[in-house]
């Protein structure tokens, strides 16, 4: 009589974490905004100043796949941000790039809008454009 355990019920090992997978995940919930891979790595060297472009990207997949960051995609790129932060939108500065998280929704628009010729609105995501409040006071 065999006593191996079918694979189905063995456990399912969770990644270990790490300093790496810690400090990025602070990162990306300490955020204004989206990141961009860049500029996440740009923020995680002045405390790990070894770290690696490819550990980053492996750790930003490794976050989605748990539900903890998600991709935000403005203007063809690319940006990370936490998830559960709830319905909310993005501000994108045409100035300094930064992306800005809004908390305000600007619209009015309950899942289920019918609009003409027939389209059912489930969701909704809105970028708006133009200038920081830092960009625009050095503008005056």
């Amino acid at each position: 009589m065999s006593t191996a355990v079918p694979p189905a019920s063995l456990p399912v090992p969770r990644p270990k974490d790490t300093r790496q997978r810690e400090v990025i995940s602070r990162l990306l919930s300490a955020a204004e905004g989206p990141l961009s891979v860049p500029e996440l790595h740009g923020r995680a060297l002045s405390e790990l100043p070894s770290l690696g472009v490819a550990t980053v990207y492996r750790t930003l997949k490794l976050l989605q796949e748990q539900g903890a960051a998600h991709i935000v995609t403005l203007d063809g790129e690319n940006l990370y941000e936490a998830s559960g932060r709830g319905h909310h939108h993005h501000f994108s500065c045409r100035t300094c790039g930064r992306v800005f998280t809004l908390s305000t929704c600007p619209l009015a628009l309950p899942p289920g809008t019918v609009y003409p010729g027939g389209f059912v609105v489930e969701a909704h995501e809105v970028t708006l454009y133009g200038q920081c409040p830092a960009c625009a006071a050095t503008k005056d």
